[in-house]
């Protein structure tokens, strides 16, 4: 067979050992893989705009097909697509694939954790990077961080939530840490893909769901099943989305090409940022004006879920020496990051209200 039809067979050989032949002809295409509906608010423009921008950037050279979530891979499995070749490179929440390596939460989010601009900077400057390049490594893959959701909303219910004896036996859609922190309080903590939470919430199959905060519940129609919305999650000060590259297809890139990927990454994880926080405060809005009552969770059940998240903290880090690791680097980073917030940003915020 010759060179030139060898290259066309692209979907019987591995797609690493592609890239180097391809970007020497002076273009290569990559499968993108999502584990978020491609054509939703914040979390599917944020891959397609990673993915425009790099055609851009490369005039062509290096071009994404994106995939959405379930479209190639189910949507929890981006990351093993990426891993084992099925796609060059993916896009996801490092969590979904925390069954890994429980450290892999400290990436996304973890319960009473930081806030989006205080984990970007644990990221970029205290360590963070670094220690998510090395866990990744193991599994052959390079990761970049994307972007943030912001604070997210507690979970849209059905019927209020006064104490934690209501939270017993609730059937609850609610992801990461915080679903551990819920079982501990008698929630049946489930976690549904993206594509499936409406459709349990409004066949009764859960009670309650949480999802992301005003913009993307809204575009997911969760406020046309309940009227009553908790906020802020305590699970999620604002969770982090990613990039993820089959190590070796990024190693066979130029090095301008490899550039373009993490410059890239870091236009969007900016745009992503003040899309979220623009379009919640919008949704926020719209939704309180159509009648949806957004409340605070109860203290009883703050402290309640405080205490249990410490809890769950405690027993993954006795279990997993990388995630005891991992927590010391980041809790240094939020104790003074809490410091500063609780004399700065929290009463500057507060000043605004009235």
């Amino acid at each position: 067979m010759k060179r030139r039809n060898l290259l066309k067979v692209g979907a019987v050989v591995p797609a690493m050992a592609l890239a180097t032949p391809a970007i020497a002809q002076g273009k290569v295409e990559w499968k993108l893989p999502t584990s978020f509906p491609a054509k939703a608010p914040g979390v599917g423009t944020n891959v397609t705009s990673f993915a425009a921008r790099v055609s851009a950037m490369t005039d062509g050279r290096l071009t994404l097909k994106v995939f959405s979530g379930g479209e190639l891979v189910p949507p929890f499995g981006v990351e093993d697509a990426v891993q084992n070749g099925t796609a060059e490179i993916g896009h996801s929440t490092p969590y979904y694939s925390a069954g890994k390596n429980s450290a892999i939460h400290f990436f996304s989010t973890v319960p009473f954790g930081m806030t989006a601009t205080e984990h970007v900077g644990w990221l970029r400057y205290g360590g963070g990077q670094e220690l998510w390049d090395e866990i990744y490594a193991e599994r052959d893959l390079k990761p970049f961080y994307s972007g943030n959701s912001g604070v997210q909303a507690a979970g849209w219910f059905k019927k209020e939530i006064n104490s934690v004896a209501d939270l017993a036996g609730l059937n609850m859609r609610i992801a990461g840490l915080g679903g551990e922190a819920m079982r501990k309080l008698g929630v049946n903590a489930v976690l549904l893909p993206p594509p499936e939470i409406f459709p349990a919430f409004q066949s009764g199959a859960i009670d309650a769901a949480e999802w992301v905060g005003p913009m993307l519940d809204q575009a997911f129609g969760l406020n046309k099943v309940a009227q009553l919305c908790y906020v802020p999650a305590f699970h999620e000060p604002g969770a982090a989305l990613e990039v993820v590259v089959n190590r070796q297809a990024y190693e066979d890139l130029p090095k301008d090409l490899q550039a373009v990927l993490a410059n890239a990454a870091e236009a969007t994880a900016h745009e992503t940022i003040a899309q979220f926080g623009y379009f919640n405060a919008v949704a926020f809005a719209q939704l309180k004006e159509a009648g949806v009552d957004f409340r605070n969770l109860p203290a009883e059940v703050v402290a309640a879920l405080r205490e249990a998240s410490k809890e769950v903290m405690a027993e993954q880090a006795a279990a997993n020496p990388v995630f005891a690791n991992v927590m010391e680097s980041y809790d240094k980073t939020l104790a003074i990051s809490r410091q500063y917030a609780a004399a700065l940003e929290a009463p500057s915020i507060m000043q605004r209200v009235g």
